[in-house]
């Protein structure tokens, strides 16, 4: 079941029921890409026509942004944000548990390298056969690697909507595997950014906390969701 927002279909799971379809995605004949939407994803697509078709043709798309989760609730529907950090995180333990081959892309390297090292000290019997930081220019030569691996679950840390463009381009090179876009989680898994506490986490003000932790992110947030907010009102009354 999905919901409607701005265009963008958004697929109404709980977390246990996305995980589920997830799973069932790594078994896909084919590459399936899984999108966690945020507002600056819907304001890229909207002037973006390619972007905007990376979305809609996405196997899933969860709810991660807040701002999602209230541009929602303005119009009626009660969907439950499923943070893509955490989604990601249990799909590492999803895969450990059953051995599947996985992947991961992005970052700097001493970044990836120590997200890497902490994973897999963290999640007994993870299978991390390929990865790859996100300073790289040929994306073919990244793909032929991934070819040789041959990995089943796939996270891809390189920012929107870079990241989402190439594991669009994926779905047509790479043998069947799940393509996760995970944006900064890999400078949390690495311990290079500390997370916000759990109170900010349950309360979906994790970005309030990253923003007065990092100020540089005041002009990413602030009047970006604001005026998301106020499209989605506008939006509503014409529906």
């Amino acid at each position: 079941m999905s919901v409607e927002l701005l265009g963008f279909n958004i697929d109404d799971y709980t977390f246990e029921e996305a995980v589920i379809k997830a799973k069932g995605l790594i078994d896909s004949p084919k590459v399936s890409q899984i999108i966690t939407i945020n507002p600056e994803m819907i304001q890229t697509a909207e002037k973006d026509n390619n972007f905007s078709n990376i979305i809609k043709e996405a196997e899933m798309v969860i709810p991660d942004g807040v701002g999602i989760e209230l541009g929602l609730r303005i119009t009626g529907k009660n969907v439950q944000r499923i943070p893509g950090i955490d989604f990601a995180k249990r799909m590492l333990y999803e895969a450990s548990r059953n051995d599947i081959p996985t992947a991961i892309i992005g970052a700097k390297e001493e970044v990836i390298t120590k997200a890497v090292e902490n994973l897999q000290k963290e999640i007994s019997g993870l299978n991390i056969v390929y990865f790859h930081n996100g300073y790289f220019q040929d994306d073919n030569a990244v793909f032929e690697e991934l070819k040789a691996k041959a990995p089943k679950l796939i996270l891809v840390a390189l920012g929107s909507p870079k990241q989402e463009e190439f594991i669009y381009k994926a779905k047509t090179i790479l043998k069947p595997a799940l393509m996760i876009g995970i944006g900064g989680s890999l400078d949390v898994w690495s311990g290079n950014i500390k997370r916000a506490p759990k109170v900010f986490q349950n309360l979906g003000l994790e970005w309030l906390y990253r923003t007065v932790t990092q100020p540089s992110r005041f002009k990413r947030i602030f009047p970006a969701l604001p005026l998301f907010l106020l499209k989605v009102l506008n939006y509503k009354d014409k529906i």
